[in-house]
């Protein structure tokens, strides 16, 4: 879906929750043209809510009503375990208009719609933390009540910090939170161990850490840059017989692939008893 920037530049948007992910997209929406005047956060921490204000130049409240007073979008950037008692407190001032963007992991669109007495202009958003770099990954899944207008300024304000993905059918956004939402963490790990076995080879720990984690870099940019798909990529760099060839038989014969599925699957059943234990 093509986004349009210029579609949020007359919006008023609201940000409940002022932590990392909401100063990700405030900070990309302000380089894409959006006037800090037209932006408002609601933050219980003081701390928090003077840092957003210096950093940003946007209007700060520790009264959620007030944030949302007026606005023609609202994002709710609050943990899942708060989510219910932040919607509930809302909806009663929350106009009929104004779309409801959510990036909490497993909390479904029925139940946003629920705890907003109804409310059914809502988009379901999975970001991941390569946001803060404006290099995210996101996933959106939009309510019936959606517009295609709707869906086109959420796809703007989270393209803002990446790329963006919808999905038709909801019941998949587990399966992107265990793919894009928690992801990053795969890559860290495997830097890790990477990193770890080279220092095992007599490589200092400093060398060993710039050499992995470029490599990830270098590796990452030729699969979002290239036509090629990864298994071509792969096999364009593992000679017969060669050195690649040998580390890539032994992740193969320890099972690497079934332990990457069995790990993902694990991601996504932990979405769903997230979205199960808030209730309805």
């Amino acid at each position: 879906m093509p986004s349009d920037p210029t579609l949020l530049s007359p919006m008023t948007l609201a940000f409940v929750g002022g932590g990392n992910m909401a100063r990700a997209l405030i900070g990309g929406l302000l380089q894409r043209g959006v006037a800090s005047a037209r932006i408002r956060v609601s933050e219980p921490q003081q701390a928090a809510r003077a840092a957003l204000a210096a950093d940003f130049g946007v209007m700060v409240t520790a009264d959620n009503e007030a944030a949302l007073r007026g606005a023609d979008c609202l994002i709710l950037a609050v943990k899942p375990q708060v989510m219910r008692g932040v919607c509930e407190g809302l909806r009663a001032a929350l106009p009929s208009h104004t779309i409801v963007v959510s990036i909490a992991a497993g909390i479904r669109v029925d139940q946003l719609s629920a705890w907003l007495g109804g409310h059914d202009r809502i988009v379901r958003c999975m970001p991941n933390t390569p946001a803060l770099l404006r290099a995210g990954a996101t996933g959106l899944f939009a309510s019936g009540g959606c517009s295609e207008t709707d869906r086109t300024r959420a796809d703007t304000l989270l393209s803002a910090v990446g790329t963006t993905a919808w999905i038709a059918d909801e019941a998949l956004m587990d399966a992107v939170t265990a793919l894009s939402g928690s992801g990053p963490a795969y890559v860290f790990l495997l830097a890790e161990a990477m990193t770890e076995a080279a220092q095992a080879l007599g490589l200092p720990r400093d060398t060993a850490r710039t050499l992995a984690d470029q490599t990830l870099l270098g590796a990452a940019r030729m699969l979002v840059e290239s036509d090629e798909d990864a298994a071509t990529l792969r096999a364009r760099v593992t000679s017969p017989g060669g050195t690649t060839q040998a580390a890539v038989e032994t992740f193969e014969a320890g099972g690497f692939r079934e332990l990457v599925r069995r790990a993902v699957d694990a991601a996504a059943r932990r979405g769903a008893e997230l979205s199960a234990s808030a209730g309805d």
